[in-house]
């Protein structure tokens, strides 16, 4: 393990970096020039305190803080390890926050996203992460949705003066005075009788809209 990754370590580390992470997080938010396209699908789910699962891959958590418009928590699916931690600290400045998944004791942290769902509560999942393949989506999500039938709602985001980390999902660090951009996309409900054998079809399905949001916020970043 390298310093670097010895100093990451640490909370002490880790809150100091996120605090800065937040005030950059905050820089880019206010100089920058935000739209969001089809607001309305999530507040009339809001509006009416009817729980959803939110989607959007990885390399787009930076800004996800400036599209929740909810006074009440997204809760963040995240795994339990450092990377994690990290986020947990940054997110919990915009009402955000995690619920640790751990990998070898899934069942009773799937039980804690059920519990959420059933209160009418939201969740936040990149179906992605947290170490990939890049903008491919994961069977979990597609189960809880199954499982809780609680609709998953995709969303992109997109922004003109970025740069893109060498990490495996190009994770995006957004320039202050920028134009950017989320998009929200229809609710999928996922039928209860879906079988295991279908599953793939489903997970084609919510990486093509979430594909469709992320074009269409690229495309008319500058309309």
């Amino acid at each position: 393990m390298n310093f670097k990754k010895k100093i990451f370590k640490f909370t002490i580390s880790q809150k100091i970096l996120a605090f800065i992470g937040y005030l950059y997080i905050l820089l880019v938010g206010y100089t920058s020039n935000i739209q969001i396209k089809n607001s309305d699908l999530p507040e009339k789910m809001w509006i009416k305190k009817q729980p959803f699962i939110l989607a959007f891959w990885h390399s787009q958590l930076m800004m996800i803080g400036y599209v929740w418009k909810s006074k009440t928590i997204l809760n963040m699916l995240a795994s339990s390890h450092s990377d994690g931690r990290f986020g947990s600290y940054i997110g919990s400045y915009f009402n955000l926050k995690n619920v640790e998944i751990k990998s070898d004791n899934k069942s009773s942290s799937l039980r804690k996203v059920f519990k959420i769902l059933d209160e009418g509560n939201y969740i936040g999942i990149t179906p992605d992460g947290p170490r990939g393949p890049n903008r491919k989506v994961s069977e979990g999500i597609i189960k809880i949705a199954i499982h809780s039938q609680v609709p998953i709602i995709p969303l992109g985001f997109a922004s003109n003066k970025n740069l893109k980390l060498k990490s495996w999902d190009s994770f995006l660090i957004t320039y202050p005075f920028s134009k950017c951009k989320f998009v929200w996309g229809d609710p999928i409900l996922m039928p209860s009788s879906t079988k295991e054998d279908e599953l793939a079809k489903y997970k084609n399905l919510l990486e093509e809209k979430i594909n469709v949001c992320m074009n269409l916020a690229e495309k008319n970043l500058d309309a």
